[in-house]
């Protein structure tokens, strides 16, 4: 009769001795600083606690990264990347240089759109989150970063599909055959820009993170994606070609060609000033308004759930790099004036001498002389909080 293996090798081993019991009339021993040991692993246990609660929440990172790759876009060494996001950049590695250059533009574009707020969409060099911890904060802040960002994926592959530059996609193949506006009928002709596939693929790629956590967060940030597609889709226009004698447009080809992204980039800091603050349901599948009396969101409005920082002094806690040192307008009334942006801690004034070219003219041929121009000007910049000033000090 076979037996198993480990039966077997029971078999050989040598008998344990087996310690006799103790008897029940015998006391047992106990250690003599039994209650002070207990005493120490409580109080292990409660600073173990607060060290955990104390320690910086962990940023994660994000796609918006590949801006900062350039053309040296490889799959695996992209932190941040979900499954699905990796799967796609692996599949289109020509789309992921599109979307690299969509993110470096908006990026500029949201810069442009904050250069005269205290947060002015400032990026940290050689951090995989770009934006540091402000981004953990679902502010309104957030909520266009998350829209623009969005919004410059779709304009950078759309055109890139219509330019020639990727091989899966091309020419919008929707517009064909004839069709007709306010001045008359006209024919589908030249290469209208492939919005469809834009928007479906920066839907499947952008969304992808968002998808798989599901929670309010995710929420907020895939219904403020969402605003940013429909954003690009919205300043789509209608360019035509006139047919005819002398031009007398008797007929007409036309095509859909996308806007400049500034457009774009205004009108979402539109939404942004417009912003609906607001909660997540209890099911966690749609928002309500926040307060009671406040409006509810629509579809196209920007969504956010935390008030912003003041953004007025260094907070490594907040994300916030604070004002000091900032450039202001002495005269301006405005976000950009001094009393704003320096937030009542006023400025300093420094004269400096600009030098630049002016009086430029053309010279058969072929060149451009100008003379060299000296403007002498002052310079505004916001003073640093004599709190930060007084800490330095003790």
């Amino acid at each position: 009769m076979l037996r198993p293996r480990g039966a077997e090798e029971a078999a050989q081993l040598p008998a344990r001795r087996v310690r006799a019991p103790v008897p029940e009339s015998a006391p047992r021993p106990t250690a003599p600083d039994g209650s002070r040991a207990s005493a120490r692993l409580s109080l292990a246990c409660l600073l173990l606690l607060l060290l955990l609660l104390t320690l910086p929440a962990r940023v994660d990172t994000s796609w918006w990264y590949i801006g900062a790759l350039g053309a040296r876009v490889i799959c695996d060494n992209i932190p941040g990347l979900v499954s699905r996001q990796r799967q796609l950049c692996q599949r289109y590695p020509d789309i992921m240089r599109s979307v690299g250059e969509g993110a470096r533009e908006w990026i500029r574009e949201c810069q442009h759109q904050f250069r005269h707020h205290r947060w002015n969409c400032t990026t940290l060099d050689r951090d995989h989150t770009v934006f540091g911890r402000v981004m953990l904060r679902s502010s309104r802040e957030a909520a266009f970063v998350y829209a623009i960002s969005s919004a410059g994926v779709v304009h950078a592959i759309t055109r890139a599909c219509s330019q020639g530059e990727l091989s899966v996609c091309s020419c919008d193949p929707y517009t064909r055959g004839r069709h007709h506006d306010q001045r008359g009928d006209f024919d589908w002709g030249g290469c209208s820009d492939n919005i469809h596939y834009g928007v479906r693929f920066a839907k499947a790629f952008v969304d992808a993170k968002e998808k798989r956590l599901k929670d309010a967060r995710a929420l907020m940030n895939l219904h403020n994606n969402r605003c940013g597609r429909t954003a690009v889709r919205r300043f789509l226009k209608l360019e035509c070609k006139c047919h005819g004698v002398s031009g007398s447009c008797t007929l007409r080809t036309c095509w859909r060609a996308l806007s400049d992204f500034r457009r774009t980039g205004d009108y979402l800091r539109r939404r942004y000033d417009g912003a609906v603050q607001v909660t997540a349901t209890q099911d966690g599948a749609n928002f309500t308004a926040a307060r009671q009396g406040y409006r509810r969101a629509t579809r196209t409005d920007l969504v956010y759930f935390d008030n912003s920082p003041d953004y007025c002094v260094l907070d490594k806690a907040a994300g916030s790099l604070g004002t000091a040192g900032r450039v202001c307008s002495k005269t301006s009334k405005g976000t950009d004036g001094c009393e704003i942006m320096c937030c009542g801690r006023g400025y300093d004034t420094t004269r400096v001498t600009r030098v630049t070219q002016c009086e430029c003219k053309f010279h058969w041929c072929c060149a451009v002389r100008c003379k060299e121009c000296r403007n002498t000007v002052d310079v505004h910049t916001c003073k640093a909080p004599k709190k930060a000033e007084w800490l330095d000090q003790t």
